[in-house]
């Protein structure tokens, strides 16, 4: 079973968090998510997720992906946390999937994953992106990273993951599940 890891931070965007987590399980994948700071987490919208461990139980752990949603706060404190960062490396160095939604990109940036890659993001968000090949398409991939833009495109951000995890058929049967225009 593959595995992912969302991390949560406060400020994060819920519905990009929310729609990733949702259709990655529908897949059969087990996500985890895991907080970066201890108990509820409040969301830009001041909708409060639990996390299912605090991001200390999984920074050893091997992921095939690992999940960034966006929301400006959220991006910023997942910027300055040393634990995103480690487990970031840890991951790509493995040779699993960096993906990163909306502000989120920029934590890959400033992390220096994103050097000469194609990459998208919120559009305010493109200035911190120097020294990738900027895309205003939907979800860019790019090898092991895979990028998209806002809260609208969560649905596509996530079926493309399922797609790349589990492939294209089970992509196509959680699109139908849900009704999602693929």
């Amino acid at each position: 079973m593959k595995k992912v890891l969302v991390p949560l931070a406060p400020g994060f965007e819920e519905i990009e968090a929310v729609t990733v987590i949702d259709i990655l399980r529908r897949a059969g994948v087990d996500v985890t998510v895991a907080g970066t700071v201890k108990g509820e987490i409040e969301g830009r919208n001041k909708i409060r997720l639990t996390p299912d461990v605090l991001l200390d139980a999984v920074v050893a752990g091997h992921f095939d992906m690992i999940v960034l949603p966006g929301g400006s706060a959220g991006t910023e404190h997942l910027k300055k946390d040393a634990r995103v960062r480690r487990i970031l490396y840890d991951t790509a160095e493995r040779g699993g999937y960096i993906t990163a939604i909306c502000a989120a990109p920029t934590v890959l940036s400033a992390a220096g994953l994103l050097q000469g890659k194609r990459v998208t993001s919120y559009p305010s968000a493109k200035g911190e992106l120097s020294g990738t090949i900027y895309s205003e398409d939907r979800v860019v991939v790019d090898g092991l990273i895979v990028t998209s833009r806002s809260p609208g495109t969560a649905m596509e951000f996530a079926v493309k993951l399922v797609e790349l995890l589990e492939g294209r058929t089970k992509m196509e049967e959680v699109s139908r599940g849900v009704l999602a225009r693929i």
